[in-house]
């Protein structure tokens, strides 16, 4: 079992509590607002150590903005580059590639992240008027 700070047990209850992707400057407001007693350095140091053990995930929005959320499920997106919208796709189309990558090098892959940019349906219709 991988022997934890406080603080990232901490940063991991609330990522269950919310259940959603947030940014770590976010994160950091909520834990404040709980009132933990936890700086936004220790905030960012906890969420790598929780990314490089393979329970927090990170996702970078294309405005550079990064989210984190646990590690559930393989999550991939259509990402609008115009209104900042995200579509999540309902499979994953890359996951027999994932088992494959696997077996043949030996590498344990916690996670993977798919994502496509462009311009959502309304978007378009916005451009093409």
């Amino acid at each position: 079992m991988k022997i934890r700070t406080r603080s990232q047990e901490k940063i991991l209850s609330l990522l269950k509590v919310l259940n959603r992707p947030i940014s770590a400057q976010d994160l950091y407001v909520e834990l404040r607002n709980q009132k933990h007693n936890i700086g936004l350095a220790t905030v960012y140091r906890g969420l790598e150590a929780l990314k490089l053990e393979g329970v927090v995930r990170v996702r970078t929005l294309g405005n550079g903005e990064s989210l984190y959320n646990l590690v559930q499920r393989d999550r991939h997106y259509l990402t609008c580059l115009n209104c900042g919208c995200s579509i999540p796709l309902a499979k994953c189309p890359v996951s027999q590639l994932e088992q494959e990558l696997q077996q043949s090098y030996q590498f344990k892959v916690y996670y993977h992240t798919l994502e496509f940019f462009g311009l959502c349906d309304r978007c378009q219709k916005e451009q093409n008027q």
